[in-house]
Formats: C-alpha cells, sequence, structure tokens
C-alpha cells in the first residue's frame, strides 16, 4: 500500500498523463507481456525515436516469442544492427528459446521469476509485470531515477548502490496500487519528455511545486553524475579484403567480448599490418581509407580501414567457414554486423 504522499505524488502524474501522456507508440498497442519485454530492452540506453522503427521491423519479423525462438542469432542480430550493446539482443533470443521451451511460450507472472531470465532485471520485470499484467510493480528505469532524484532530493549518483537503494524504496512507496499500467506509463514519460537530463521543462510539470531540485534551484545538479575517469584508447587497423566479385572478406567474432556474434572485418594491430599485407597474393592493391574513432562505455577506439583488392586471379582461401564468409556488396545476406563495419560498407558503395 501507498502512503499519503505517495498517493498525492501518483494522483499528480496519472492526472497530467490523461492529458499529455503519449499513448501511441508501436508497443502502447495490442500490449502484452512480449510486447512490453522487446520494447523495454531496446530502450534500455537508447532514445524513443530511434527504437520506434527497429521496434516495427522486429514485430513484423518475429511477432511472437515462438517466432523469435525459432529465428537464428544471425537473423535476430542483423535486425539489431545500429541498436548498439549487442548483448541485449543475444540475450533476447536466449530468453525467447527459454520461454518457448521450458514454459510453453507463456511469460513467467512475478518479479522474481522473470529476474532468473537472461538480460531481464528488475526494473524491466517491474515494466512486463504492470504495464502487461496490471500487477502493482515498482519500476527504476534511467528516466524514472532523474524524476525521483529531483523530486524528492536524493543525492549521489543512481549508479551507487546507497543511492540506488534509496531510489528503489521511494519507488516502491510511490507505486500505486490503482491504474498500475498508466502510472507506470506515466513516470517513464514525464522523465522522457519533461524532467529530461538537459533543460528540463518545469514550469509544465506536475511536480513543479513539490519538486526539491525544483525549488532549491538543484535541477541541473540531480541526479548525482557518474564519477568522471579518464577514458583509455585502443587501437586497431580494419582489413577490408574485396575479391573480384565485389563480396568482402567477414570474420564472426567470439559471443564474448566486444560486438559478440557479431560479423566484422579482421583486424590487426597497426604494428603488425605491414606483416600481414606482405603475405596477401601478388598484385594486390592497397588504399588506405580516412581513419575514425568509435566509443564505447569504457573505451574509445581509433580505427585505421585499410581496403585491400584482391588481383582477379586470386584464389583467396578461407579458413573455418563457419567463421568466415564472403559478404557481397550488390546481394548482401541478412547477418549481424558491427556499427563500424556497416558505416565502412556503405562508403565502399558510394
Amino acid at each position: 500500500m501507498v502512503n499519503n504522499g505517495g498517493a498525492s505524488f501518483s494522483t499528480r502524474i496519472l492526472q497530467w498523463y490523461d492529458h499529455h501522456g503519449r499513448t501511441n507508440l508501436p508497443w502502447q498497442q495490442d500490449v502484452s507481456p512480449y510486447r512490453v519485454w522487446i520494447s523495454e530492452i531496446m530502450l534500455q540506453q537508447t532514445r524513443v525515436q530511434a527504437v520506434i522503427p527497429y521496434f516495427e521491423r522486429f514485430m513484423q519479423r518475429f511477432p511472437s516469442v515462438h517466432a523469435l525462438a525459432g529465428a537464428t542469432e544471425d537473423e535476430v542480430l542483423h535486425l539489431w544492427t545500429g541498436l548498439g550493446y549487442y548483448a541485449r539482443a543475444r540475450n533476447l533470443h536466449k530468453t525467447a528459446r527459454i520461454i518457448s521451451d521450458d514454459h510453453r511460450g507463456k511469460f513467467p507472472d512475478t518479479v522474481n521469476e522473470l529476474c532468473e531470465l537472461p538480460g531481464i532485471g528488475r526494473s524491466t520485470a517491474g515494466a512486463i509485470v504492470s504495464i502487461a499484467g496490471g500487477r502493482r510493480a515498482p519500476i527504476l528505469d534511467g528516466n524514472v531515477k532523474r524524476v525521483l532524484a529531483r523530486c524528492f532530493g536524493i543525492e549521489g549518483w543512481p549508479g551507487q548502490s546507497n543511492t540506488a537503494n534509496q531510489l528503489w524504496q521511494k519507488a516502491e512507496e510511490l507505486t500505486p496500487d490503482r491504474r498500475v499500467a498508466d502510472y507506470t506509463q506515466a513516470i517513464m514519460d514525464l522523465g522522457a519528455t519533461l524532467c529530461v537530463r538537459a533543460a528540463p521543462n518545469c514550469a509544465a510539470c506536475p511536480m513543479e511545486s513539490i519538486c526539491v531540485a525544483n525549488r532549491g534551484a538543484r535541477v541541473e545538479q540531480l541526479p548525482g553524475k557518474k564519477p568522471r575517469k579518464a577514458m583509455p584508447i585502443k587501437s586497431t587497423c580494419m582489413l577490408l579484403v574485396e575479391n573480384a566479385a565485389a563480396e568482402l572478406l567477414l570474420e564472426k567474432r567470439d559471443s564474448r567480448g566486444v560486438w559478440g556474434g557479431l560479423w566484422s572485418f579482421p583486424e590487426c594491430a597497426p604494428g603488425e599490418l605491414d606483416e600481414i599485407l606482405a603475405n596477401f597474393p601478388r598484385g594486390s592493391s592497397r588504399d588506405d581509407l580516412s581513419p575514425f574513432r568509435h566509443t564505447f562505455t569504457h573505451f574509445h577506439l581509433d580505427i585505421t580501414p585499410v581496403h585491400i583488392n584482391l588481383p582477379d586471379t586470386a584464389d583467396y582461401e578461407i579458413r573455418e567457414a563457419s567463421k568466415r564468409c564472403w559478404y557481397s556488396l550488390t546481394q548482401p545476406v541478412e547477418i549481424g554486423l558491427a556499427g563500424p563495419v556497416t558505416k565502412l560498407i556503405n562508403e565502399l558503395r558510394r
């Protein structure tokens, strides 16, 4: 049960949502645990407008958990290409197979059971239970953390356990017993549309008069920022090996680590480039493309792309066909590609 303060908070949010909330997002139509789950995973670290076309394509290709479970990992990663954080897609595929095989396609209906599945945390589980099931369960995604930290003056970076515990406690207190699905969508909407990270629209917020951050002119200070530390810089050379049939050599990366399970260009350390190039067939040509930087969560990667054209007569053998393939520029197959690979392929096509 919520206390009076919680009732007041949820009432304000629900009244605002009834007049200003978003109700036409694709995942708000034909609501089901499957659709809520897919949308919540896609929305992690990704903005709504970027997610919409991915969600629609995903639903068209995989309209049910059984359809997703029956797909190959490459098919799933192909539709995920460009969204980033690819472990999300791999976990989606694993979980779909578990639900399809072990639960006969039916999603568990409690937060604890859902949290036992790959890639589903407490907040995602809460969203599935509350939005699709209409049962009381708090959530705490990035938008909700920002709303609660500002409204109640909760100090510290939400990534720290002490701060996270305070936020979860507050989320539990405030979640109402009625209209749980609407409330869950409403508080996420508030953080996504008004209580945004920079330049929030406090004047339009239903919490303006009670918000600790607004009253204390501390909106820019809350929630607390992640402690900054220097990002390490790594370097690699990507080899864009092209044969006479306009096909590029790709390698499938290990499931763990950067771009796990995706297809990428062969790589080498910059100091090894000349030695590796010397082993290509006689008559191969080399063209150094413009280097660029790709930034991950924990480091920068400086990429030097080198385009290598094999001569028409070259017979370049591919070892381990399951881990290497020729990718046609004119008739591409549907496989998951790392972001920089897509960028470079498009550059070559132009």
